[in-house]
């Protein structure tokens, strides 16, 4: 019986850290074409969701390394996760404060076309996540973070769409301005389960 359930357990563990590697490379290679393309494009609601991919990677990352830990570092991680997407959420807010005084016209049709791939990306992430156990509080960090994503991928296509159509930028702020928001809510959901898996262990 114990030896099925060691076997069961490493199965497990295996199946974590493949998802979340998969899921860290993805993310990499999202946040380089999703900055860049903002940037190219000036659209605030891509660079906002490209630096939101920077973040799930870092959270993947921690995620990996707290895999065969205790349940306490494991809470640990989730609250330096929490964290980063909290400050993460202030910068996009920074940005688009900053952008608002601008006067750059973003691409509507650059923001639709890399939010698709966005979108695919994350979709899939949170099908494999999904998969995983959430009653973990590090993987349910990771599922919050990708379930974000695809709310937000959805977001910069819609705006894409509004701006193509209109030639209005500030549809694109307030993607921008909705990001940073709804990062931030994540956040504090995030410390909120990492703070309570924390005084389970003591």
């Amino acid at each position: 019986m114990s030896d099925c359930a060691g076997s069961s357990i490493k199965a497990d563990t295996l199946a974590q850290r493949r998802v979340l590697r998969i899921a860290l490379g993805l993310n990499v290679v999202m946040f380089v074409a999703e900055t860049g393309a903002g940037l190219v494009a000036h659209s605030t609601g891509l660079i906002a969701d490209g630096l939101d991919m920077l973040a799930d990677a870092t959270a993947y990352g921690i995620a990996l390394g707290a895999i065969t830990r205790g349940p306490r570092f494991k809470a640990n991680a989730a609250m330096t996760s929490g964290t980063i997407l909290l400050v993460l959420g202030l910068g996009v807010l920074i940005e688009v404060a900053r952008r608002y005084f601008g006067a750059e016209q973003p691409e509507g049709q650059m923001m639709i076309a890399v939010g698709l791939v966005a979108l695919a990306v994350n979709a899939a992430v949170l099908r494999m996540l999904g998969r995983q156990n959430r009653d973990e509080v590090h993987i349910r960090a990771t599922w919050i973070f990708t379930r974000a994503d695809v709310v937000a991928n959805a977001a910069v296509i819609v705006s894409g769409l509004a701006v193509l159509l209109t030639g209005n930028r500030y549809f694109d702020l307030v993607v921008g301005l909705g990001i940073g928001l709804f990062v931030m809510r994540e956040a504090l959901e995030i410390l909120g389960d990492a703070g309570k898996a924390r005084k389970l262990t003591r």
